[in-house]
């Protein structure tokens, strides 16, 4: 029997401290049912001390990463008002393990939503779209994890970034994208990464997080998932992303 609240303790202090831990699989198999029970309880320790909701990321939105990992299925993870960062703003790399960062498109929703949708359905109740990076720092010692331990870590979700905000008319399936460190590109890539078309990614959060969660709010901002590669993060470095029609956003490294 897994001890979801030891294992919730475990990885939200290491969040908290930034400290490497072992993967939990390493001792035990950590179901999926378990895994995402101890998220819960992990992020609910940091909305008792004041933290409060504000979305969900998707994860695993590549079909090559599906494959690689062997699931046929999306991950996501919780969001919280504390893990938001200002476009332009400086993260702070010492608040991490072994932060990396990844090109995202974001939906803001103007209406709840919950359960099975079509695409024109998870359309209607987005509000706005926009450029957004998430940061990933998995706590597990060298980066290395099975799935239980992954989504009992917030899928790897640490941090995000969002830049300005456009019509969702406008077509986002295959926006072009790159990812520039200091000036120079080190991902290039397009939306299409993500499951095909990003709108199948809110379907999918609609569907996985919205029971567990009561649903997706209105005003709440959903990733949709990595678009390329992640990028490992180092202090010093400007992060830019550019996404075709949408414009761009960035952020800082820190020490």
């Amino acid at each position: 029997m897994t001890d979801v609240a030891a294992y919730a303790e475990i990885v939200d202090e290491a969040a908290r401290t930034a400290r490497a831990i072992p993967q939990f699989t390493d001792s035990a198999p950590l179901s999926v049912i378990d895994a995402y029970a101890v998220q819960a309880q992990s992020v609910a320790r940091r909305l008792s001390r004041g933290e409060r909701l504000v979305g969900v990321k998707m994860g695993l939105t590549s079909r090559a990463k599906m494959i690689q990992v062997g699931v046929a299925e999306v991950i996501w993870g919780r969001l919280t008002d504390a893990m938001r960062l200002e476009e332009g703003a400086s993260l702070s790399h010492k608040k991490y393990v072994h932060p990396r960062i990844e090109p995202e498109l974001a939906f803001l929703l103007k209406k709840d939503i919950d359960g099975e949708l079509t695409n024109a359905q998870a359309l209607d109740a987005v509000e706005a779209i926009a450029p957004a990076m998430e940061i990933i720092d998995s706590r597990y010692e060298n980066f290395k994890f099975a799935l239980g331990d992954v989504i009992a870590d917030n899928s790897s979700s640490s941090g995000f970034v969002v830049g300005s905000w456009s019509s969702p008319a406008t077509r986002f399936a295959n926006l072009g994208l790159s990812l520039e460190v200091d000036g120079r590109p080190v991902e290039i890539g397009s939306t299409s990464a993500i499951l095909g078309d990003p709108i199948r990614s809110l379907v999918a959060a609609a569907r996985l997080a919205a029971p567990a969660l009561g649903g997706l709010k209105a005003g709440w901002i959903i990733l949709a998932g990595g678009a390329t590669a992640a990028h490992s993060l180092k202090i010093g470095e400007s992060v830019r992303l550019t996404m075709q029609g949408l414009g761009s956003v960035s952020i800082k490294v820190g020490a």
